[in-house]
């Protein structure tokens, strides 16, 4: 296995986030810029190429904080996770683990850059919860019309959207069609990189990416938006300007029954699975 990505620090990242108060939705913009400051400050730890993209909603400012790695390379894989939460919730699952595995894959890349096939973007999006999810006032409809507007050559989008909450009880993972018990477990111990139909390569190399330097069971679906769930992260956005994107997650409400209350805390995450996700991302950024 390549370098080990720390279920500590991933602990300690997602506590951090989890504790701020008030809590960092989107009307309480000292504390969604207490959070920013927080990753950008573990950002430059880690690289030189720290970017704020800073955008205007109904006269109040937002941050999108971005660092970057092997900057010479014209192709790029975007890897983004949002900080904001849903009303007055901590947000440990949604989406502090997102964002820890933001923190700790720069930590990695930091140390293997030189490996690097295509450079590597780290976004850390504002506002992907309601009520401006589904807008173009997302913070990662700003990032994607950018990269659209300039472009860039992305090669993929990958969207980590809560990827700490696992359950080995039986019938713990739920799904919208009572068809995809056929195909996936029952048991919510494993993480999904799901993609949109005609995605199906691309889907697939990610996953096969992921299980060669993880062992935790990752599976992985290509399904229409219509779906409930399937589009509902930042890879949306990239989606709507035409590039390939994923989101890897534990599937959110179809397992987490924290999803959006005030329990989503971080005592019951997993970090130790939730550091193999991130080893899996890791060989991704390596062998994509």
């Amino acid at each position: 296995m390549l370098l080990s990505s720390s279920p500590e620090l991933l602990h300690s990242h997602v506590e951090f986030l989890s504790s701020i108060r008030p809590f960092r939705n989107y009307k309480n913009i000292h504390s969604l810029n207490e959070a920013a400051d927080y990753i950008k400050d573990v950002f430059s730890n880690y690289s030189g190429n720290i970017h704020e993209q800073i955008f205007s909603v109904e006269n109040n400012e937002y941050r999108n904080i971005i660092a970057s790695f092997n900057t010479l390379s014209e192709k790029r894989i975007i890897i983004g996770a949002h900080y904001d939460v849903a009303g007055d919730t901590p947000g440990a699952d949604d989406n502090g683990s997102g964002v820890a595995g933001l923190l700790e894959i720069a930590r990695i890349l930091s140390i293997v850059e030189n490996k690097l096939p295509l450079r590597v973007d780290l976004a850390a999006y504002s506002l992907e919860e309601p009520p401006f999810f589904g807008t173009e006032h997302m913070g990662s409809f700003i990032h994607a019309k950018y990269l659209k507007e300039n472009k860039v050559n992305v090669e993929v989008m990958i969207c980590l959207e809560m990827i700490g909450y696992f359950s080995d009880e039986e019938n713990s993972q739920k799904y919208p069609l009572p068809l995809f018990k056929l195909f996936y477990p029952t048991k919510g111990n494993f993480i999904g990189v799901v993609g949109k139909i005609g995605q199906k390569k691309i889907t697939e190399k990610i996953k096969k990416l992921m299980e060669s330097n993880s062992n935790i069971s990752i599976f992985s679906a290509n399904l229409p938006s219509i779906i409930p769930g399937v589009d509902l992260s930042d890879h949306r956005n990239f989606w709507h300007f035409g590039f390939n994107a994923v989101m890897v997650t534990d599937t959110a409400f179809y397992r987490n029954p924290n999803y959006h209350r005030r329990t989503d805390t971080v005592n019951t995450l997993d970090f130790e699975r939730m550091s193999q996700v991130i080893n899996g991302i890791i060989n991704v950024c390596l062998n994509f």
